[in-house]
């Protein structure tokens, strides 16, 4: 039951990272009045989908991801060409449906050759109906239909080329906004649920004891505070603490400490573990903290926002300086972290949370064809020189970036599974 919550908490998380990071894409794309065609969560085939309004919500089965997939970022699925026979259903003296192929089974509709057809500024159709032209109004909203799909038609006040740079560049950016959204908030609930550390504290407290180590055994509970070890007094020096265990392996060691008013005295004895120097008793040494207040909860918060930047950035350069590819972690070494921290308490996953989630949006950032920083660099070069660049060739850059990237997270994962196989 515990690896079945584990999993759960674990899908849980990544569900909530990237469902974010596109509904920022999503929600800014709306604002600016841009069709959102798809809002996918995960690449590959689909699992799961529903329509809502105009956008198809997926759930696809590969979770490298997701995407929020706006109108005219991507050629049109369905072209209409001149000479080409379709089938029209008008309603209140507009066209709504428009079908493409199967028009011998069409009921209710009006058949014939296209003369002339324009979706994206004047929305008029012209078609030859048995030797008679007729000109049609076409509905923004409308569908085409070809193969058993619809897909709604983009008029160009409802693509994305249409808006301002500054549209354009916020429904890019949002994406890793909402993730460093969401990273401060996990990072105050964090606070909210640990607390903060008492100043100028007396006495190092007990926090997790493994159990079957010696200070489990003698008797040691979370929340006991070490006074004195053989006679020395610990204080708050958790180093201190540290030191005296690991240079007593396997010797005795008599221990006060104080457990609400009462005071006991016990012997343990450190024991070696396998890989590690000097004798561990199997306690984490924690300082006393206390509910921190509303602004408290902020600078903290912020403080760790900033700590663990500074942080990811040395991740990279380290990374840049000595390459190589067992330093990279692909979902699968993070579900398998995820699963170890989710066995240490809802607070240690909810502080994991906080920290993919700003590492999330840093990478999102980074100038990498096909992610958002790349594009942003592009609306930025569009903003000085006051034209965008061709599309074929940025949407080349994205595409070979992709691959890259796919190829790269495939590599990294079967370098995991390997991992995983050899022990």
């Amino acid at each position: 039951m515990e690896t079945v919550q584990m999993v759960l908490l674990t899908v849980l998380m990544f569900f909530v990272l990237v469902t974010v990071h596109e509904w920022g894409h999503y929600y800014f794309a709306k604002r600016a009045g841009i069709l959102v065609r798809e809002f996918a969560i995960g690449f590959g085939p689909k699992l799961f989908s529903y329509k809502r309004n105009e956008t198809q919500f997926t759930l696809r089965l590969l979770p490298f991801g997701g995407f929020a997939r706006m109108a005219g970022e991507d050629p049109e699925l369905n072209q209409i060409e001149a000479g080409q026979t379709i089938a029209v259903r008008e309603s209140d003296g507009l066209v709504k449906t428009i079908y493409l192929d199967q028009l011998d089974n069409r009921k209710n509709v009006i058949r014939g050759e296209v003369q002339s057809i324009d979706l994206e500024d004047a929305l008029t159709l012209m078609l030859d109906v048995d030797g008679d032209s007729q000109q049609f109004k076409v509905h923004p909203q409308a569908l085409t239909v070809s193969k058993g799909q619809s897909v709604q038609i983009a008029p160009r006040d409802r693509q994305y080329g249409s808006k301002t740079v500054g549209q354009r560049a916020m429904a890019i950016f949002a994406g890793p906004l909402m993730n460093f959204v969401l990273a401060f908030v996990l990072f105050a609930i964090h606070v909210q649920m640990t607390g903060i550390q008492v100043a100028n504290p007396t006495n190092v407290i007990v926090g997790e004891v493994t159990e079957g180590m010696p200070a489990d055994k003698a008797g040691i509970h979370e929340g006991d505070r070490i006074e004195s070890i053989n006679g020395e007094q610990v204080g708050a020096d958790r180093q201190k603490l540290i030191d005296l265990i690991a240079a007593s392996k396997d010797r005795p060691m008599d221990w006060v400490i104080r457990r609400g008013d009462e005071s006991l005295n016990l012997t343990i004895t450190p024991v070696a573990m396998e890989g590690q120097e000097g004798g561990k008793v199997g306690i984490a040494p924690v300082l006393p903290t206390r509910q921190a207040g509303f602004a408290e909860t902020f600078q903290v918060a912020g403080q760790s926002m900033v700590d663990t930047t500074v942080a990811i950035f040395d991740g990279f350069r380290q990374l840049i300086q000595n390459f190589s590819i067992d330093d990279l972690g692909g979902p699968v070494r993070t579900a398998e972290v995820t699963g170890q921290i989710a066995k240490q308490g809802i607070d240690q996953l909810t502080y994991w949370a906080a920290i993919l989630s700003l590492y999330l949006g840093i990478f999102n950032l980074l100038p990498i064809p096909a992610l958002d920083g790349s594009r942003l660099i592009f609306l930025g070069v569009e903003a000085v020189r006051g034209k965008p660049i061709d599309p074929g060739r940025e949407g080349m850059v994205h595409f070979v970036g992709f691959a890259m990237l796919f190829l790269l997270m495939i590599a990294v994962t079967y370098n995991d599974i390997l991992r995983l196989i050899n022990g």
